[in-house]
């Protein structure tokens, strides 16, 4: 067996008072293919700079093997201290041919005479990208390599790795990057690194396979408690189940959508009736719009109803901006007209995260300094809704500053959807984001009443959300396409079709019943269960409407505490009942079929 390009042994780094990780061992060989997975928070990016040797650990020993050339490609490079990107490609330990960045650079679309301080996000990723591609490594650490990149370059990236004689070790919130690309699996989890010799794309599988283990064993220990403590509490197994469920409502969204789309070709998908649940929100009727000589959008008719979720794709450049920002109203057309619903209320989160100040509380956030937030009219306490968005209520006092880029998008997006809208506008929302909060905002996004307009380069994100893709090329057009990312690359070259279906999102098939058919109880649990949650609902409700008394606490404080006990023993009994009925459902559908 060939030594390891680079090995970490009983490597421990403290944060404060306890430790952030410790005792744990990396090793990499030749060829692997490591996704290095875990929560936002969980240690990932430090630990990669470990690896790298960026910075020093309070224990462990790292071992190079002679000669090999480490190279971490950053989430955000620092190209300040050089006055053109061409001079921070050429710097670095191992610096590469000029020849060797240029090519790489001309493939990436990435001009490197662009001066360094005024270069954009995605200028300068690209240019830290071809830096480290043309330093020949033999192991390449990559920090989120496709945040900023458009699907062109995601592509090309994803090429040049599939090609690649080295090791790399991955961190990205991109599943389709991780799963056509990786063959292992790290995963950070509570301090305690885990190793599978399994790509991504069976990851979910064996999370759910360990996490049901150490439930088994704490049931045994009597120590639920701590399995309490984490994330665990929200129920992996139905949280997937819940996604599985609305994947399946997605596809049936999507087919009720094509049956209303115009004659082929068109770009039109015409409203069906006049029914409140089919009006129109936004009706682009034959907008054109240039700037100078270039066509950006050339003749698009689209009328969006309530409740349709469009993605917009498209290279750098190609006019997903410009085409959001028609929808919206925010810029005119040269000819045609974009009309909008006079009832709309938009709530729009930009990728530059640009509202949320460092020196503010997560509670100022939330609820101005309070300890209540109206959640689209519900009152709900700040702690509480911190736990509905993964946070710990302990975080409230937390500074914003202090929070990682995940953390701080999590936290804008539970702010602004706790307000009243009917048009939600997302600008890159992936971009920071953990696998676990992509899929609260998956869960989120399909709850939604409203519609929503999605700009992304997750391709994946987007087969999960959207029922109607909007793709340009550059040239003017915009391919209206009923369905996600893979539909739209489907249709862009038919000899890729079969391929797309396999990547594209399944409908889930209704699992294999276990028996022949319900016991009486399951059946009975079936249909009184939805009662029991609405009863919950109301209880729980009806507690929190008390608990608003802002002197309560103060004149009666035992009464303060049976209320909040009461309110967390009825959340905890309404998941349980959600759980035992979505396996229920999920078992009578299986007997169905």
């Amino acid at each position: 067996m060939a030594a390891p390009i680079l090995s970490y042994e009983n490597l421990g780094l403290s944060q404060g008072t306890h430790w952030l990780f410790e005792g744990i061992d990396i090793h990499v060989g030749q060829r692997d293919r490591l996704a290095l997975i875990g929560r936002n928070g969980a240690g990932k990016t430090t630990l990669l700079k470990l690896v790298a040797g960026l910075i020093e650990p309070d224990k462990g020993t790292r071992s190079v093997q002679p000669g090999a050339r480490v190279i971490m490609l950053e989430q955000d490079p620092d190209v300040t201290p050089f006055a053109t990107l061409h001079d921070f490609a050429l710097a670095g330990e191992f610096a590469p041919a000029p020849h060797e960045v240029e090519a790489i650079a001309d493939q990436l679309g990435i001009d490197l005479s662009r001066e360094a301080k005024t270069a954009s996000g995605g200028e300068r990723r690209r240019a830290a990208i071809a830096r480290a591609l043309a330093s020949e490594p033999d192991l390449l650490l990559l920090d989120e390599p496709t945040n900023h990149l458009d699907i062109a370059a995601i592509d090309w990236l994803e090429n040049w790795l599939a090609r690649y004689n080295g090791a790399f070790v991955v961190i990205s919130h991109d599943r389709a990057f991780l799963t056509r690309l990786t063959r292992q699996t790290l995963w950070l989890d509570r301090g305690v690194m885990r190793r599978s010799e399994i790509g991504f794309g069976g990851f979910e599988q064996w999370m759910e396979a360990v996490y049901a283990e150490e439930a088994r064993a704490a049931e045994k220990l009597d120590a639920k408690l701590k399995i309490e403590a984490h994330w665990l509490e929200r129920g992996v197994t139905a949280r997937r189940k819940r996604n599985q469920g609305r994947l399946a409502k997605l596809w049936e969204m999507r087919e009720t959508r094509a049956a209303m789309q115009g004659p082929q070709g068109t770009a039109k998908i015409a409203v069906a009736s006049d029914d409140s649940k089919t009006k129109s929100v936004i009706k682009a009727e034959h907008v054109t719009k240039m700037f100078g000589d270039r066509m950006i959008i050339e003749d698009f008719t689209l009328r969006i109803q309530r409740g349709d979720r469009i993605g917009i794709v498209g290279g750098n450049g190609a006019g997903k901006s410009t085409l959001l920002k028609l929808l919206t109203g925010e810029l005119a057309p040269d000819s045609g007209s974009v009309t909008l619903a006079q009832t709309l209320d938009m709530i729009f989160i930009d990728q530059q995260r640009s509202l949320m100040q460092g020196d503010k509380t997560v509670r100022d956030v939330l609820a101005e300094g309070g300890d209540w937030i109206d959640v689209r009219g519900v009152r709900k306490h700040v702690h509480g809704y911190l736990k509905d968005f993964l946070f710990d209520p302990s975080l409230a006092e937390a500074k914003v500053a202090t929070l990682s880029g995940g953390e701080r998008s999590r936290l804008l997006f539970a702010r602004e959807f706790a307000r009243e809208s009917n048009l939600l506008v997302l600008d890159e929302p992936t971009n920071d984001l953990d696998l676990e909060t992509l899929d609260l905002l998956q869960e989120v996004i399909a709850d939604y009443d409203g519609t929503v307009l999605i700009v992304s380069h997750d391709r994946d994100f987007l087969d999960r959300t959207v029922t109607v893709t909007l793709g340009l090329d550059g040239t003017g057009v915009v391919d209206v396409i009923v369905g996600g990312y893979a539909d739209w690359i489907a249709k862009r070259d038919p000899r890729k079709a079969a391929k797309a279906e396999k990547k594209a999102v399944a409908a889930p098939a209704p699992p294999k019943p276990v028996s022949a058919k319900l016991t009486y109880k399951d059946q009975r649990d079936l249909e009184l269960l939805p009662k029991r949650v609405e009863e919950l609902e109301a209880a729980i409700a009806r507690d929190e409407e008390a608990l608003a008394d802002p002197a309560l606490y103060t004149r009666d404080p035992k009464k303060f505490a049976a209320l909040t006990g009461a309110i967390d023993k009825a959340k905890a009994e309404k998941e349980a009942a959600e759980m035992r009925w979505l396996e229920l459902a999920e078992k009578a559908e299986g007997l169905a079929g």
